[in-house]
């Protein structure tokens, strides 16, 4: 089954629309009725996309979605998915992928913050950059990103893969501040910089192939060691938690 949804011009295309429902699942069990929030109005999908559904799927998995158009303000796409594939032809709004458990979403362009939060499975693969808390956990939850693979291409914000308890996260370009902060387990890859990474670590690995900024000072350096043919300095800690993590980086600089 193919599902095409591209997105109607808006006369006030900056309020965002909770879509929540815009995943494979939905379509699979039923192709009427469905609708999306603009605020707290529920309105139906048809006023927001242009709608069109081709065959049929003998399973979810055999379902794929793409997203045409200016999505950039549509919160919540494959929220809880758990199978099939969603493909975003350009950016994508805030909390894409929240706790879904399987199968694929592909961005294109850029996403918003809060990409893959709370994931229990599957992939995402954003070609853009990601906002603040990719792979995070929301706000008070002790525990983020559980399982799965989120990799983005471009850089990410900050707090990327807070609370880490699972899974693999890769940034092809630069993190913001705090990336990997209280992370439990796990594997982070930073291809570029970051800053203050860690920090509060208990568990996991993490992986800084440029240069650290702001190192926080409770790791304990353990020596040189080479990873892939690349030569790291390996840290364990954070010392302050107690932690049993891993850090392995390229380059550091400490607070000044």
């Amino acid at each position: 089954m193919k599902v095409t949804l591209e997105v109607r011009p808006r006369r006030k295309p900056h309020l965002p629309i909770e879509a929540e429902k815009i995943v494979p699942r939905t379509f699979f069990e039923e192709t009427d009725g469905l609708s999306v929030f603009r605020g707290n109005k529920e309105l139906a999908l048809e006023e927001i996309f242009s709608v069109a559904i081709e065959g049929e799927a003998a399973s979810v998995d055999g379902v794929e979605i793409t997203i045409l158009g200016d999505s950039s303000r549509i919160k919540r796409v494959g929220e809880y998915m758990d199978g099939g594939r969603i493909h975003v032809m350009g950016d994508i709004g805030m909390h894409c992928g929240n706790f879904m458990s399987a199968g694929e979403i592909v961005i294109d362009g850029n996403a918003d913050a809060w990409l893959g939060r709370e994931m229990r499975g599957g992939t995402i693969r954003c070609h853009g950059s990601a906002g603040d808390f990719c792979a995070a956990g929301y706000r008070g939850e002790k525990r983020g990103m559980r399982g799965g693979t989120v990799e983005v291409f471009g850089d990410a914000g900050d707090f990327t893969a807070e609370t880490l308890a699972g899974g693999t996260v890769i940034v092809h370009g630069n993190a913001g501040d705090l990336a990997g902060v209280d992370m439990k387990d796990g594997v982070l890859t930073i291809m570029g910089d970051t800053s203050m990474a860690c920090a509060n670590m208990s568990g996991g690995r993490a992986y800084v192939h440029g240069t650290v900024y702001d190192m926080i000072p409770t790791f304990r350096n353990i020596g040189r060691e080479t990873v892939g043919g690349d030569v790291f300095t390996r840290f364990a800690g954070d010392i302050a938690n107690r932690g049993k993590g891993t850090l392995f980086i390229r380059n550091y600089k400490y607070m000044d």
